[in-house]
């Protein structure tokens, strides 16, 4: 594997190697960026560190326009919160906005530079049909999926087909749990919603715990099944856990809410790797505490490997012979923690074979 496979992860974690980048691997950590949805907080951490006049022209004109659009995506999520509020006020349900969205609206470090293509909430399940109702009549509308999508998110997943505003195109994600009902992990939503708390943005925006967004980000992380933007979430990670981390409380209280949560292994695996990966601070007492929550040593030498590959951008600098294979086995490790074994055979044949001849699509 060449050393160009760490290009961007060290540069983020250590800015002042890029003062030593030729332009061409200057125009690799560009592209490596762009492919791993960090281009905007790369530059962001280049600037906080001081390096932007040792920026090569081309490459600053690249990272400067993708910082400005990231900066006009946090204004118009702004004023998409206010419209959202808006459009659901009369319900009377807590809006619990979560990832990029929470991160801006709360205010948190992790926001700078960070980009999101969606606006995840998160609202009680016996509101939801009432939500999605009142979003309808303020002009979103669902995407088109198929019958089997419809019934797949409706019947088994934990939120609602997206919706997409008929004008602005915006599109918003409505959960009622950050896992699947048929997930292998049951976290009580009514917790995550009961302990939320009032954004910087809107006092009726609402975002989670500070431990409850740690263990929310580690579970998007580790169920997925995506590693396009991994990379992206691990940064996101290891910037909540340093800005809560620093108040020694945090750490006594992340372990017991992941063991109330039944979150504790997702919490493993983001603090064993944002702490190899990315050298985030871990207090050597929290980090024995979270060690109860490792699997066995063969899952976790697998795990190990798969993570090698899939914390890397999507980029063909990064990428080795068994990479797809990565790729493809952490896809399936996302679904079957998603569903049991024979939804799972049921959903991806569906999926492979007869999805792709659905003529309504």
């Amino acid at each position: 594997m060449s050393a160009d496979a760490h290009l961007l992860r060290q540069s983020l974690c250590d800015p002042g190697l890029t003062g030593n980048l030729s332009e061409i691997k200057w125009d690799l950590l560009v592209r490596q960026a762009r492919r791993a949805g960090l281009a905007p907080r790369l530059r962001h951490v280049l600037g906080e560190a001081g390096f932007t006049e040792k920026i090569p022209d081309q490459a600053r004109r690249h990272l400067d326009t993708a910082l400005f659009v990231a900066n006009r995506h946090h204004e118009a999520l702004r004023w998409e919160v206010a419209r959202i509020l808006e459009a659901v006020e009369e319900v009377g349900a807590p809006i619990v906005f979560l990832k990029g969205a929470a991160y801006v609206a709360a205010g948190l470090p992790i926001a700078a530079g960070r980009i999101f293509s969606d606006v995840d909430i998160l609202v009680p399940k016996e509101k939801i049909e009432a939500i999605e109702s009142a979003l309808m009549q303020h002009g979103w509308a669902p995407m088109k999926i198929n019958a089997y999508d419809q019934r797949y998110y409706r019947q088994w997943m934990h939120e609602i087909p997206p919706l997409e505003h008929v004008r602005r195109q915006s599109v918003i994600d409505v959960h009622h749990n950050i896992l699947p009902l048929t997930a292998r992990y049951h976290p009580d939503a009514a917790l995550l919603l009961e302990g939320s708390r009032p954004s910087i943005l809107d006092p009726r925006a609402r975002v989670l715990a500070p431990c409850d967004m740690v263990l929310h980000c580690a579970t998007h992380l580790f169920h997925e099944g995506e590693s396009d933007r991994a990379l992206r979430d691990l940064i996101d990670f290891d910037g909540l856990l340093r800005h809560f981390g620093a108040d020694p409380a945090f750490w006594d209280s992340l372990l017991p809410r992941a063991q109330t949560l039944e979150l504790s292994r997702p919490l493993f695996y983001g603090v064993r790797y944002a702490s190899r990966l990315l050298g985030t601070p871990v207090p050597e007492a929290a980090w024995h505490a979270i060690e109860r929550g490792k699997p066995l040593a063969p899952i976790r030498f697998a795990m190990d490997w798969l993570a090698a590959q899939g914390f890397r951008p999507n980029h063909a600098s990064c990428a080795d012979t068994l990479t797809p294979l990565a790729h493809f086995l952490l896809y399936l490790r996302g679904h079957w923690l998603r569903m049991p074994p024979w939804l799972l055979l049921r959903h991806l044949f569906h999926k492979a074979f007869i999805s792709p001849k659905d003529p309504n699509i």
